[in-house]
């Protein structure tokens, strides 16, 4: 399932191609052709995300779109489009279009039910507007894993695998620490360090989660290849040696998806250090 970055990365290539100007809006698939009807030569005025949420506004409503896990957009310039069976929404100027596929729910909603939805997002560590106390609410009384609360969309919104794998091994945490045992210090540095990768992601397409000190070239390695890209510690890395103390990655099933850890770098019971 696409992280959070990914639906922001979108969002600001929404407003870049079609900000401003009214764009033929359409349902090839069907599935949207009513909504699509209505919104179709209209400006597109908005384009917004919170956590995994992608929010396209127009003023009759705005197109809610959750990806899921195997929904895709993407831009293009092939006329006319390919597929049209499985193309939910076309968004198009008539040079560029942006092509919506398989997402988890696409829905044409109001302006009270599109501020509902932000209100019931957690913070999400790339909007400026987020407040980490609304996290810290959720992990300091959880007796849940912190692993499992950082995937909680209520609590930190847009963080998926990738992320919550990358900062628990940044900061040396246990995966399986019961949330609330965190320390507030610590809880601040994660929160400060998902907001600089987060939004570093947003900026160049991939996430990147590996110091200097660690990249390939600093160590004589080979470069990661893995279709997500970016260099990291332990995220799909089972098995393989820890960057830092060369202890066989970890793995195990936890809320649903992959979890990766450093036995020794993320002892049992670790309870984090302030990481700058």
């Amino acid at each position: 399932m696409p992280e959070g970055h990914v639906t922001h990365r979108l969002a600001r290539a929404l407003m870049n191609a079609f900000g401003g100007r009214p764009v033929s809006v359409s349902s090839p698939q069907g599935r949207f052709a009513d909504a699509a009807a209505l919104l179709d030569g209209h400006v597109l005025s908005g384009a917004d995300s919170v956590g995994k949420n992608l929010l396209i506004d127009f003023a009759p409503g705005t197109v809610w779109i959750h990806l899921g896990l195997i929904g895709k957009l993407w831009f293009t310039e092939e006329f006319p489009p390919p597929n049209p069976a499985t193309l939910r929404l076309r968004i198009t100027d008539g040079v560029t279009a942006a092509d919506l596929r398989g997402p988890q729910w696409c829905r044409l909603i109001t302006p009270d039910e599109r501020e509902a939805v932000v209100a019931a997002s957690g913070p999400d560590p790339i909007r400026p507007d987020a407040d980490p106390e609304r996290a810290w609410k959720v992990v300091h009384r959880s007796r849940k894993p912190i692993a499992a609360v950082l995937m909680d969309q209520k609590a930190f919104a847009g963080v998926g695998n990738i992320f919550r794998a990358e900062v628990l091994y940044r900061h040396r945490i246990d995966p399986f620490l019961p949330a609330a045992d965190l320390p507030r210090a610590v809880f601040d540095a994660v929160w400060a360090d998902l907001v600089v990768l987060m939004r570093a992601a947003v900026d160049v397409g991939r996430i990147d989660t590996v110091a200097d000190e660690h990249t390939p070239d600093a160590m004589g390695r080979d470069p990661r290849v893995d279709r997500h890209g970016g260099e990291v510690y332990v995220y799909r890395r089972a098995h393989l040696p820890c960057h830092v103390c060369g202890t066989p990655v970890s793995t195990a099933d936890l809320a649903g998806r992959h979890l990766y850890w450093c036995p020794v770098c993320q002892a049992p019971g670790s309870r984090g250090e302030v990481v700058a």
